[in-house]
């Protein structure tokens, strides 16, 4: 039988045993917590926990931050998307209008931190002060201002900080973000948007915001009214967050203060805090760092800690966790009065007892003033008045800046397989573990029929995971080959339906994980489609294998799909996503089955389909003797494919396809490919 034949009726047989529709096999949709979601729980707190212990761990002295520190400093452009730097074009900066008010004047401004890629702000100048004057960066939290569908940027919302500043001498600039600016992008592309190829690109809106705030020193450092070795930064919600990235970056900070912004890794993946956050919060972890490792960057420069006791997306416990961990690293350096940590009672949200510690913070720090605070910081103008563009620019980038924003890879043809393994080992699965568990394989149930033999299988992948994969050969004779298939979720319902034409007895727990009696009538139909494929196992004298993955079979986590997107955000906060480690599950798969004698040395074969063959394309570039794939609908673009953490800064998947070609044979059905903008 030529391939491509052959390749076509074992695609036939592979969708009559995993394709069945659910009511076949009666299965219902899981809708409430199940053993996956609590195994997932355990996995999350186990990863967090490894993370935890070795943060900064390796800091034992001054001389040893030293050292270190420009590695971190890298590290963190690099998991921003700004690694390389992109170039510092010319800002264009321009003004279009201002607003008076008795002690200071406001100019309307836009700049271009990278051509298209506009911000708005507004710059606030103080009457009657000594130039140059210090100045201050306030970065926006999500503060929405809208009107007749006419979004006035958040700038508007937060306009009281840059008035206090002004009215106490310091210059500020307050400038948009890009979800709820004036051109309005998006903060929420894994959240809400489905837009997982975020991962892929290295890329997080977080990288924009640090970038924006680089070019806002710019813009402030050119002005004749800025002090320029006098510049700090501060910002509430989700800009604390902005001030921790360009704080720790750009050492032309000299004080910052970031508020509500910052809590560590354990509140966000374990007790669910990410839940609350949006992509711009964070960076792509792919260095496995916790939170207090971005804090200790801004070491030893003055740094002031400020969050409320009550506050749902930034936990106390977290926030103390953070500090404790930075103020050792400020102790190394004799600096503890340059790190400050203020708890005021209270939720969420901006008050004046939160504002006060503040701005006395920069006083102290920027003017050696210690006066106490008098004024309090007040809303003053319209947002109409604070609106910086009559007519939206038509060669604005901003909107879509996601697309463009982080360098990917050029597609080449001569990819050394070995080599380009080594690349994504170092960026793509660096959350793999360095050290593989033992994988305590057993066979936990046997059944035969219609002479074959179903062996299950079940093997550690990563504690506290499990994973199991279902072993069909025929009775009394060493396989020829082994076939290994990937299974999707939405296959699972079929894998059980054929499994109770023949092999009911090898899959009780999982007929009660689903809810099916293994006693209810096999549809005739179902049992001639087992018959035969049962007859071509026999007739080809090779073992076939099922494999159900993490979040497939036993594993599966409930259906409902925000509980499914928070968890796969997860992945991504440990340096992982749910596909990248779902590649590792079939790499060790493979070592399980190869503990049997019976399946030693034998010829492997896999096949997958859908989001699962990207699985099985990048697992054949890390095993050895992988003699065929057969693979269908492989996507070969980004946009289409799961979400594996920067590999299109690494490589393409055509280039993938083409290494794997150089050692196996690859049949691949329906390729997807689409243009990459």
């Amino acid at each position: 039988m030529r391939f491509a034949t052959r390749f076509r009726f074992l695609a036939v047989l592979a969708t009559a045993l995993l394709s069945v529709p659910a009511n076949a096999a009666q299965f219902r949709p899981n809708t409430s917590p199940t053993a996956g979601d609590l195994l997932f729980e355990n996995y999350f707190e186990k990863e967090t926990g490894r993370i935890e212990s070795e943060s900064l761990a390796d800091i034992r002295s001054v001389e040893d931050w030293k050292k270190q520190r420009p590695t971190y400093h890298r590290q963190l452009l690099e998991m921003l998307g700004l690694d390389p730097l992109p170039e510092k074009t010319d800002l264009k900066a321009s003004i279009t209008g201002k607003a008076d008010h008795a002690d200071f004047t406001v100019e309307n401004l836009h700049f271009q931190s990278r051509p298209g890629l506009y911000v708005t702000g507004n710059l606030y100048l103080p009457k009657n002060s000594t130039n140059p004057a210090p100045a201050v960066l306030y970065v926006c939290g999500h503060g929405k201002v809208k009107k007749d569908g006419v979004s006035y940027g958040n700038k508007t919302h937060y306009q009281h900080h840059g008035a206090w500043f002004a009215r106490n001498g310091y210059v500020c600039l307050i400038i948009d973000t890009i979800q709820l600016g004036e051109i309005e992008g998006i903060h929420h592309g894994t959240y809400r948007e489905g837009m997982w190829w975020w991962n892929s690109r290295g890329y997080t809106p977080a990288g924009v915001e640090a970038w924006n705030c680089v070019r806002a020193l710019d813009y402030l450092q050119s002005r004749p009214e800025v002090d320029g070795d006098r510049l700090g930064v501060t910002g509430r919600s989700g800009g604390g967050a902005y001030s921790w990235w360009i704080a720790a970056i750009d050492e032309r900070i000299k004080v910052a203060a970031p508020v509500a912004g910052i809590t560590d890794l354990r509140n966000h993946v374990v007790d669910g805090v990410v839940e609350g956050h949006c992509d711009c919060m964070f960076h792509v972890n792919t260095h496995r760092w916790d939170f207090a490792q971005i804090a200790a960057l801004v070491a030893p420069r003055p740094l002031l800690l400020c969050n409320t006791d009550d506050d749902r997306i930034f936990p106390l416990d977290g926030v103390n966790r953070v500090y404790e961990k930075v103020r050792r690293i400020y102790d190394l350096h004799g600096a503890r009065k340059n790190l400050g940590l203020v708890i005021i009672p209270g939720p969420h949200s901006d008050t004046q007892p939160l504002r006060v510690p503040v701005f006395s913070w920069f006083n102290h720090h920027l003017k050696a003033d210690e006066k106490p605070i008098t004024i309090a910081a007040e809303k003053v103008f319209d947002p109409a008045q604070l609106k910086v563009f009559a007519e939206l620019p038509k060669d604005e980038i901003t909107s879509r800046v996601h697309d463009t924003f982080t360098k990917t890879a050029d597609e080449q043809t001569d990819t050394d397989p070995a080599a380009l393994a080594d690349a994504l080992h170092e960026k793509v699965f660096r959350g793999w573990p360095e050290t593989p568990e033992p994988l305590d394989v057993r066979v936990i149930a046997r059944a035969e029929s219609e002479g074959l033999e179903c062996v299950a299988v079940e093997f550690t992948t990563q504690s506290p995971l499990r994973l199991r994969a279902y072993v069909a050969r025929p009775l009394n004779a060493r396989p020829k080959a082994l076939h290994l298939e990937v299974i999707r979720e939405d296959q699972w319902p079929g894998q059980l339906a054929i499994a109770r034409a023949g092999f009911a007895s090898a899959f009780e727990e999982e007929f009660q994980a689903a809810g099916i009696d293994p006693g209810d009538p096999v549809p005739a139909k179902l049992q001639q489609t087992f018959r035969r494929w049962a007859g071509y196992i026999r007739d080809r004298q090779s073992a076939y294998v099922t494999l159900a993955v993490r979040g497939v079979g036993n594993t599966a986590l409930k259906d409902d799909d925000r509980h499914r997107i928070q968890t796969r955000r997860r992945f991504q906060l440990l340096g992982q996503t749910l596909a990248g480690m779902r590649v590792y599950d079939v790499v060790r798969s493979v070592s399980a089955l190869r503990t049997r004698n019976e399946l030693k040395n034998l010829p492997l074969h896999l096949w997958a389909g859908g989001e699962m063959a990207n699985i099985a394309l990048l697992a054949a570039l890390n095993l050895d003797g992988v003699e065929e794939l057969h693979l269908s609908d492989l996507a070969l673009d980004d946009r289409l494919t799961p979400d594996f953490l920067n590999l299109s800064r690494v490589t393409t998947w055509p280039n993938v396809l083409h290494a794997v070609r150089s050692r196996s044979v690859v049949s691949v059905a329906d390729a997807k490919k689409t243009t990459r903008p």
